[in-house]
């Protein structure tokens, strides 16, 4: 079994692979402030649920992959790896790490490990080109070239973000459910808030995907756009150029990333 994990600013996402299968899957909330300790205790009871693991952390984990957008998460993950799962082979996405993605920004060490994961597996399940709509913490949108290349980006705030800026500054407004309204033109306040984030946020991918196509490729119907993140559900119906949506994306582009460095450790 392969562990993959991918830590966000507000989530961190763990799957477990079978081969190519991925068989389970669990959400927790990222922080920060989790010892090394404190995450191997949180893995086994996670883990221990599992019918195909052993009741001792690491039964039946063969390998490990992390990449993180934190970086005090990922040293605390980093000791988790050496102290816990010590014989376990495990590759964590830094600066050095075999992706087979060139990343062709000014500075590619400023792009975050899990867009550049994305991108890894955009490339293997859909090929180029291509762009990612990740919607998160942030809301980001990462552009992959014909010949499989990051070529860049853009970074929106993320609808969490947006609902919870409406509610510190709007005096009469306060924090609501990320729901669909019942129709765009909202009967009351939490409707109108609703309506706001559920279509504001489908326009502007819309508007942001459009834009990109054209600069991305000679004929923009080349261009497939992939939705991830654990907030895409909520616009999916709702924007015109999605063409695929893949929940585990990033999870997938781990599982792939450890493959192509495994042989060289």
């Amino acid at each position: 079994m392969l562990l993959t994990i991918d830590v966000g600013n507000s989530h961190t996402v763990l799957g477990l692979f079978d081969g190519e299968e991925i068989v389970e899957h669990w959400r927790i909330s990222t922080d920060s402030r989790r010892t090394a300790d404190e995450l191997a205790v949180l893995l086994q009871g996670l883990m221990g649920m599992h019918p195909l693991l052993g009741v001792e952390l690491g039964d039946g984990i063969e390998g490990i992959a992390i990449c993180s957008t934190v970086p005090a998460v990922l040293h605390e993950l980093r000791e988790v790896t050496r102290r816990y799962y010590g014989d376990v082979p495990a590759v964590l996405v830094e600066p050095g790490v075999k992706t087979g993605v060139p990343v062709l920004t000014d500075n590619p060490k400023e792009v975050g490990a899990d867009r550049i994961i994305n991108a890894v597996a955009a490339v293997e399940l859909y090929g180029g080109p291509a762009i990612v709509v990740d919607l998160g913490t942030a809301t980001t949108f990462d552009a992959v070239s014909a010949r499989g290349e990051y070529t860049g980006g853009v970074i929106a705030p993320g609808i969490e973000i947006s609902v919870e800026a409406l509610g510190v500054k709007g005096a009469q407004l306060r924090k609501i459910e990320l729901a669909r309204p019942r129709s765009v033109i909202g009967k009351n306040t939490v409707e109108a808030m609703q309506s706001g984030i559920v279509y504001g946020f489908a326009g502007q991918i819309d508007g942001v995907v459009e834009r990109m196509k054209k600069e991305l490729a000679a004929d923009p119907d080349e261009v497939t756009v992939i939705a991830t993140g654990g907030l895409a559900p909520m616009v999916l119906g709702e924007s015109s150029v999605i063409d695929e949506h893949e929940p585990w994306l990033t999870l997938i582009g781990l599982r792939l990333v450890y493959e192509r460095n495994i042989a060289r450790m």
